[in-house]
């Protein structure tokens, strides 16, 4: 049973699926490994590192993917690589499946058995799994110091003989694996943390990293079963906005996390709450890539409105990659051995399992 990786675009995705210490890993479960040359190079992981664990290294992209029974890669392979793809074999990704349904379908249609992580189901024996929460705990993090670069003021209240210099305040919009993570950051670097979101649920995890939950007067829970947040009516938007306009007045930074998965990011930040905003403030939006959730998010760009800066990319965890693959290349290995069969050294599609059945794409 062979599982392989080729290089992303690094362009677009420096993160990888299997790093060293995984790969040791699936040797020991009964696997063979195949990657492409300089697979790890870029992270530091010389290829020398992956062969003496045992790893075959090839500078044939299309012989890799050709003799391999399972694919684990990032993002779906590129136009010219997918075509190497064979029936019976298993993809393994984050694939996008709202975006690239055509594509997906195409493949299906070969008989190949695709695998999008993204769609895991929400519960305890799929926590191990979740590259959602690995990789948005990453995102939150970053996003936080990527802001904290930006602003021109000191973060934590500093007491001086010249001076007070006051806390900056912090507003984390979204309070999901991200924004949770955005709040601890944030407060551990002494800033006054404000959040909100459309779960009520996540009023306690607010308050619990030492946050203050901004609460939309008659608020409804905004949660799916799954723990996912879902659209919001008119009339809790109308109050939300009214909220967020008095409390943007007073906030230094903001953190954008709100996504609601398949659709475009639901613009909460509007045009006139960022004009009300005092000049030298950021706005960080890492729903960016799914159109952003203010008026004047652009990917890879900083907009500045009125003094105020916007920013957004299309891949916060490149500036993390390494920490990023680790713990991805750990979900990705969890997820293959529910899979595989190791007794009978063959994978078992088995869709009575929820896990299996929820990712697999139809």
């Amino acid at each position: 049973m062979r599982i392989v990786s080729i290089s992303e675009n690094k362009k677009i995705e420096k993160r990888i699926a299997i790093t060293p210490e995984i790969a040791k890993k699936y040797i020991a479960l009964g696997l063979e490994i195949f990657l492409s040359e300089n697979y790890g190079e870029h992270l530091g992981f010389k290829d020398s590192e992956y062969k003496e664990l045992g790893v075959k290294i090839s500078n044939n992209e299309k012989e890799i993917i050709e003799n391999a029974d399972i694919i684990a890669q990032l993002g779906l392979l590129s136009e010219d690589k997918i075509s190497f793809v064979k029936k019976n074999q298993i993809l393994i990704g984050i694939f996008n499946p709202y975006s690239n349904k055509e594509k997906l379908q195409n493949l299906i249609k070969d008989n190949i058995n695709i695998f999008s992580l993204e769609l895991l189901p929400r519960i305890t024996r799929a926590q191990s799994m979740d590259i959602l929460s690995s990789q948005a705990n990453l995102a939150g993090y970053k996003a936080v110091l990527e802001s904290f670069a930006s602003f021109e003021k000191a973060i934590p209240m500093m007491m001086t003989a010249a001076g007070t210099v006051p806390a900056a305040k912090v507003l984390v919009v979204g309070a999901g694996v991200a924004g949770l993570q955005a709040i601890a950051t944030a407060k551990r670097m002494g800033a006054i943390v404000f959040a909100t979101d459309v779960r009520t649920a996540s009023k306690e995890q607010v308050e619990s990293l030492g946050g203050k939950f901004l609460t939309v007067q008659g608020a409804e829970n905004l949660e799916t079963e799954g723990g996912y947040a879902k659209e919001a009516s008119e009339d809790f938007k109308k109050k939300q906005e009214e909220l967020l306009s008095e409390t943007l007045k007073k906030i230094d930074i903001v953190i954008c996390t709100a996504l609601i998965p398949g659709k475009k990011a639901p613009i909460i930040i509007k045009d006139t709450m960022i004009n009300n905003m005092q000049s030298g403030s950021i706005i960080y939006d890492l729903a960016a890539i799914q159109g952003g959730n203010t008026a004047f998010t652009e990917v890879d760009k900083i907009v500045d409105k009125n003094g105020v800066k916007i920013m957004g990319e299309t891949n916060i965890l490149n500036k993390l990659a390494t920490s990023a693959s680790s713990l991805y290349a750990k979900n990705v290995f969890n997820f293959v051995s529910n899979l595989y069969d190791k007794e009978n050294n063959k994978i078992n599609i088995n869709l009575e399992d929820e896990i299996i059945d929820k990712t697999l794409i139809k």
